[in-house]
């Protein structure tokens, strides 16, 4: 009985063609959650799909991941667009993704969340980075599309409030793939000019409209950028990446201009207050030094202003007269130490003060002549030396030592026998 074989290879390879000759299998919408989410280093990202009783392996290929604005994460519950096929190798299918949504929430959404958080976590969004909107600006630059609502009402609004400020426009593109490098180079040339103030924006629109204010070239130049910012990005209800990072965030275009310049007509009004402040100060000062002057005019001195010197006068004569007493107690406390000093004996004669300690003095020198060794040697007497020390005894020496033995009037040398 002859049986047909099939070798492994080809059952798996006649199972992929099966799945591929199923319409369904090959545009398929799968949703699950995401678990086991990885990168390898070529770029590919593999994940499990899963939801309660099940779960199927699934790849996506770096090419494809262009097609996504979000990083996809464990947890996520989404919508993957793919393939289900066989991998010939292991005999196992699996899906390949070509795009994933999360369910239930734009991808826009989830990429403008995960910018937002990382951004934050890196401190772009601190408010200790942030810069003062000068108050009184000379010049203020406008990144924005050249024609069109925002620039327009940007304009009248600053020319109307505050027409001493000058105004220029760096047109970008505001929507599309091709905004965000401009806005990132316009904002580096706008830094190229003595501005004060930088406006970023553009006027309402859909999520997809305003996203080129929430890639992250865009967010980190503004971040970088050394003007203070203003971002006036969409209506008062659009928020942005570019809104948390600016210095500043406006609600729309036309409040950007109201926070970027003043009101000149407040600053008329406020310089005709200070004006007339200044006038009643000066008013006020000018009586008040007036009363001080009437007040100072009354005074006695004024009346008669020889009682000035005269006080001064009389002040005179009693430091002179305490002088003079102070004067005369010392010279007669001087002469009395004069005199004591002069009728002393010792001043008289001088000498019997040298005589007793004359006569101590011999006393004591004659004391020390009879202690005096060279005296004994006068009378007769030797003194024996061995080695310039003295010999007190015959034990001190022994037999062959050299002595020396002095005189009065010399010393010889001799040698023990």
């Amino acid at each position: 009985m002859n049986e047909e074989h099939f070798t492994v290879s080809q059952i798996n390879a006649y199972i992929k063609k099966k799945l591929k000759m199923d319409a369904t299998l090959r545009n398929i919408y799968i949703k699950g959650e995401i678990s086991n989410y990885s990168t390898a280093p070529s770029g590919h990202s593999y994940f499990t799909l899963k939801d309660e009783k099940s779960q199927i392996n699934a790849v996506m290929f770096k090419g494809r991941k262009k097609n996504i604005k979000f990083e996809p994460e464990n947890g996520m519950k989404v919508i993957v667009k793919g393939t289900i096929e066989v991998y010939e190798r292991d005999g196992k299918y699996q899906l390949y993704a070509n795009n994933i949504t999360e369910d239930g929430i734009g991808e826009l959404h989830i990429a403008f969340e995960q910018l937002k958080k990382k951004l934050e976590k890196e401190g772009l969004f601190d408010k200790s980075h942030k810069q003062n909107i000068p108050e009184y600006p000379k010049k203020i630059g406008v990144v924005t599309a050249k024609t069109g609502a925002a620039v327009r009402d940007i304009i009248t609004t600053i020319k109307r409030r505050y027409p001493l400020c000058e105004i220029l426009i760096f047109s970008t593109l505001v929507q599309g793939d091709l905004a965000a490098p401009q806005i990132v180079q316009q904002i580096r040339h706008a830094q190229k000019f003595d501005i004060d103030t930088l406006i970023i924006g553009r006027g309402g629109g859909s999520i997809e409209d305003l996203w080129p204010f929430n890639e992250e070239i865009v967010a980190r130049e503004i971040y970088d950028c050394r003007i203070p910012t203003i971002s006036a990005v969409g209506h008062e209800i659009d928020f942005t990446i570019a809104d948390f990072v600016a210095d500043l965030r406006a609600p729309t275009p036309t409040a950007a201009a109201e926070l970027a310049v003043p009101q000149i007509n407040e600053i008329k009004n406020r310089i005709k207050q200070l004006k007339q402040r200044m006038n009643k100060n000066i008013k006020d000062k000018v009586a008040q030094n007036k009363l001080k002057i009437d007040n100072i005019s009354q005074k006695q001195i004024f009346k008669n202003p020889e009682s000035i010197y005269e006080f001064k006068e009389m002040q005179l004569d009693n430091i002179i007269n305490k002088l003079n007493f102070t004067s005369k107690n010392i010279i007669s406390e001087n002469k009395n130490k004069l005199f004591k000093i002069e009728t002393k004996s010792v001043l008289r004669n001088p000498r019997e003060i040298i005589k007793p300690k004359k006569e101590r003095y011999l006393r004591n020198f004659e004391k020390l002549e009879l202690l005096n060794p060279l005296l004994t040697l006068k009378r007769g007497y030797s003194i024996a030396k061995v080695e310039n020390k003295v010999i007190s005894s015959a034990k001190d020496v022994k037999s062959g030592d050299k002595l020396d033995i002095e005189f009065d009037d010399g010393t010889i040398n001799t040698k023990v026998i």
